[in-house]
């Protein structure tokens, strides 16, 4: 279980040793707490999740057609920097015997997404939760973010954004699913 008053203290600690003036700013004055409450609120709930819960309410179905969850914003943790890097995740799959409701892949991209997790890992651990918790036929994630880590220090690349994909199950050797994910995905909303 997170403890609050330990990483309030450390959070203090570390901005005392990088020379923060925490004793002095007023506004630095409750910053600690406020960040210990961020990271477990926040940004690592995704460990006190289970993917295999959130699958668990499924559904039979006959449908063998791709699903496509677009456009889902996320941001997630980079675990080399603590940074964060927000974008849109799309998550298909192909079904097995079961389906979920949006709302369930909504969640799985949450669950790892709050965690400290490298994006190429984020991507894959979304298909592969597909695979083993739904019994997916196929799955495929895309995340597309902007990396604080690229763009704020570093090289500087302001506009760089990152694309990471990921293909499980019959679509990990199947181009034409692969294909299909993908223009499902570029594919313009009237909406």
């Amino acid at each position: 279980m997170p403890d609050r008053d330990s990483a309030a203290r450390h959070i203090r600690a570390f901005l005392e040793a990088v020379g923060a003036p925490i004793g002095i700013d007023p506004e630095l004055k409750r910053t600690p707490e406020r960040v210990a409450d961020a990271w477990i609120d926040e940004f690592l709930r995704g460990y006190r999740m289970d993917p295999k819960a959130i699958l668990s309410e499924r559904t039979t179905s006959v449908a063998k057609g791709l699903i496509v969850v677009r456009e889902l914003p996320v941001t997630i943790m980079c675990p080399h920097h603590l940074l964060p890097s927000w974008g849109v995740v799309h998550v298909g799959y192909w079904p097995g015997p079961y389906v979920v409701g949006f709302g369930a892949i909504a969640q799985l991209v949450e669950c790892f997404a709050r965690r400290l997790i490298l994006q190429e890992d984020f991507v894959n651990s979304i298909t592969q939760a597909l695979i083993t918790h739904l019994q997916a036929e196929g799955a495929a994630a895309m995340a597309m973010l902007a990396p604080s880590c690229l763009r704020s220090r570093g090289e500087r690349a302001h506009c760089a954004e990152v694309v990471t994909l990921s293909f499980a199950g019959c679509a990990q050797a199947e181009k034409l699913l692969q294909q299909e994910f993908m223009l499902a995905v570029q594919q313009r909303s009237h909406i």
